[in-house]
């Protein structure tokens, strides 16, 4: 019997050992308890220390729930979350996040685009990370608010929490089917990030679900996004990174978005959220200081969610956009909108103006769309837009708006939201400082009669119907 149970340990040994040379380190070796109440960060994170020592390999999360601090992602490591795992945030007063660095620059973005450290999961200047598995990240601690200084969070306490996952700076990027609820202000953020996936994730967060930010070589794919008050999958291009980069080389691909009730996407109830300015949608901007360039957008279908919206309004470049067979149903205040503006949110010394060029949009269907806007295509005078095509467009609106003598307002240096310029003077698409506009196969429908025109155009040039 004492030699068998000898062996028995001998093979028990072996087989941790093995684990570990195989590069598998269980984060309950490492001291993790995974009992929703012990703080298991600091083990999590001696298991990622480990695993970088060993020269890389997969943490592993077993079944049961972890509350966390900052959890530092580092470099050939995949954080694993195994199914039945979660991630529990903890809660702002625990004091267990890390302090946001100091910028060292003027801001010119919100401090959610600035500051990086103060979130769940973070990473910068590192490559090869992953976060994978059928587990979840529950932010039941963050703040969804954007009032960050370095070091602090005005309005809570020191080491509050911001972000489920923000990676700066990292490269061959990976984050797959794993569940975030609650995600704070950003579920998932990465700026200035090359070559990346993130696929067949699950989101039901109560600010943005997905921020794309000065990266390139990213795509987007099989991924499902609640977002009741903010945007679900939005590229941006802020100066967060002390300089304006282009995000380009994107592709966002049969993914849905949704603008439902927090977590009745998550539980199957599916309950319509009260509209506030804005829910789901796919969207570029608002922070574009250096612009977006060939981005691909495909196979998506939007749920009680505002419309699709390009807006380039802080100097930078919108071009070689695609957009293709996209279902949007029940649909916030415009299907489509295109737009440039002036806001120009950055250095005062620049002088470049903001444009876009090279938009094509095909096989796109609509229903019960508000009657606030139709379609707005809309640059600036002197600046137009340029070469944009629409074909194989279905809308059904509303209907029921009343017929306006007052001027549509240019959004010039305000933040560019149809909702506070107004009603637009057309109910099917309105169309200004635009330079070369293709439509074909492009049909309105109303629900209820409306007295506007159906398509006002104002200094638009080069039309073809």
């Amino acid at each position: 019997m004492k030699k068998q149970r000898v062996l028995w340990i001998v093979i028990c040994l072996a087989f941790t050992m093995g684990m570990q040379a195989s590069g598998v380190y269980n984060v309950c070796d490492y001291g993790a308890k995974g009992d929703g109440k012990t703080l298991d960060h600091g083990a999590i994170n001696r298991a990622i220390d480990a695993c970088v020592a060993g020269g890389g390999g997969q943490v592993l999360v077993p079944a049961g729930t972890y509350l966390c601090g900052s959890i530092h992602l580092k470099s050939h490591v995949d954080l694993h979350l195994m199914t039945g795992a979660t991630i529990l945030a903890a809660p702002g007063e625990m004091k267990v996040y890390d302090e946001s660095e100091v910028f060292g620059a003027p801001e010119y973005q919100d401090g959610g685009h600035t500051y990086f450290h103060n979130s769940l999961i973070w990473a910068e200047g590192q490559e090869h990370i992953s976060i994978t598995g059928f587990g979840r990240i529950d932010g039941e601690g963050l703040t969804k608010r954007d009032t960050e200084t370095a070091g602090n969070v005005q309005g809570g306490s020191i080491g509050t929490g911001d972000k489920a996952i923000a990676l700066k700076q990292c490269r061959h990027v990976t984050i797959r089917d794993i569940t975030i609820f609650r995600g704070g202000h950003f579920a998932i953020i990465v700026t200035g990030c090359d070559i990346g996936t993130i696929d067949n994730v699950l989101i039901d967060t109560n600010r943005d679900g997905i921020d794309i930010d000065c990266c390139k070589y990213f795509t987007v794919s099989n991924t499902k996004v609640n977002t009741p008050n903010d945007d679900a999958i939005v590229l941006k291009s802020s100066y967060a990174l002390k300089k304006p980069v282009l995000t380009e080389h994107i592709l966002i691909t049969n993914c849905m978005v949704t603008g439902y009730k927090l977590g009745t996407f998550l539980d199957g109830t599916y309950v319509p959220e009260k509209v506030n300015w804005v829910c789901g949608r796919i969207k570029l901007g608002t922070e574009s200081n250096g612009g977006y360039r060939n981005i691909t957008i495909s196979n998506c279908s939007c749920m009680w969610s505002s419309g699709l919206a390009f807006e380039e309004v802080d100097q930078g470049r919108m071009e070689n956009i695609v957009v293709s067979n996209i279902s949007l149903s029940h649909v916030h205040h415009y299907p489509i909108y295109i737009t440039t503006g002036c806001r120009n949110r950055g250095p005062k010394e620049r002088t470049d103006v903001s444009s876009a060029r090279d938009i094509y949009i095909d096989n796109v269907i609509a229903d019960d769309c508000d009657s606030l806007a139709g379609i707005i295509i809309t640059g600036m005078e002197g600046h137009p837009i340029r070469n944009v095509s629409l074909s194989n467009i279905r809308i059904q609106y509303r209907g029921g708006g009343k017929k306006t003598d007052q001027p549509y307002r240019e959004q010039s240096t305000h933040y560019p939201e149809p909702r506070w310029a107004g009603p637009t003077p057309s109910y099917g698409l309105y169309a200004r400082h635009v330079d070369g506009l293709r439509l074909h196969n492009v049909k309105f429908d109303l629900l209820k009669e409306d007295e506007r025109p159906a398509i006002l155009m104002e200094d638009v040039k080069n039309v073809e119907q």
